[in-house]
């Protein structure tokens, strides 16, 4: 068993037992449910955009602890102040130390930047508590889904106006996805069975994304250099953690990153 087979099979049993204590009708009663959310993909495609998507991550599978000091408060600060173009906040609890908590305190405070709610979604359950804590931005992880959830949760974000990440390793997850056309879809350079990272990985499957999708490159992003040569690859988004979270103070390691690559 994977790493990320733990993980989907935790989430399953974890998702099962809220959905018995948490009625759908409560999530959509929620004063942020009503909020208007903020676009992933103007942000990334507007003029002058960073295209960085700093993330908030207090540990992984594969790290351990990378930074359990640092506030969401002081961070999401830090990374507004950096111009970012969107926050992406972890909310699994088990293995990545994040909660919803997070993203609700970081939207108090973020009101001009979307937030991508990075969790492992596995019930459309997920998809309402996500607009229900003010999120902007869903992930659908291929490898993760099956053809058929990756366009019912898909369907299911878009009618609530929300936006998606499809988040792909591979030429058999973008073949899992319906129709290319004019969505985000982010390569991860990080294999997920083996957490080993490659970043030849976003620059192999740049060319099977059509042009009217917006790309992004995710993980083991970690020198000014690299967003440079991904540009040319068609790339405008570029998502960033670990290469921030592992400083002592992330929203001015976020600065000091795009400060090089304007």
């Amino acid at each position: 068993m994977t790493i990320l087979d733990k993980i989907i099979a935790f989430k399953k049993k974890e998702i099962a037992k809220i959905k018995a204590d948490v009625p759908v009708k409560k999530l959509v009663e929620s004063p942020l449910f009503k909020r208007e959310v903020i676009s992933l993909k103007k942000s990334l495609l507007e003029v002058g955009s960073t295209g960085i998507i700093a993330e908030f991550k207090r540990q992984s599978p594969s790290k351990g602890i990378i930074n359990d000091t640092a506030t969401i408060a002081e961070v999401t600060n830090g990374y507004l102040d950096a111009n970012i173009a969107a926050q992406s906040i972890l909310t699994d609890t088990s293995f990545f130390g994040g909660t919803m908590a997070d993203l609700m305190e970081a939207r108090i405070i973020n009101q001009q930047k979307p937030i991508l709610r990075k969790d492992f979604i596995v019930d459309g359950f997920q998809i309402v508590e996500a607009k229900a804590i003010g999120a902007d931005v869903i992930l659908l992880i291929a490898s993760c889904l099956t053809s058929e959830e990756l366009k019912n949760y898909g369907n299911l974000a878009t009618d609530f106006g929300m936006e998606v990440l499809y988040e792909v390793h591979s030429q058999q997850d973008l073949d899992k996805i319906n129709d290319l056309d004019n969505k985000i879809i982010g390569i991860n350079n990080r294999n997920l069975k083996t957490f080993k990272v490659d970043l030849d990985n976003s620059i192999k499957l740049a060319d099977q994304i059509p042009d009217t999708s917006v790309k992004i490159s995710e993980s083991g992003i970690s020198d000014p250099r690299i967003i440079m040569g991904l540009k040319e690859y068609g790339f405008q988004g570029f998502l960033i953690g670990e290469n921030f979270m592992k400083e002592e103070n992330p929203g001015e390691a976020c600065q000091n990153f795009i400060n090089h690559i304007r």
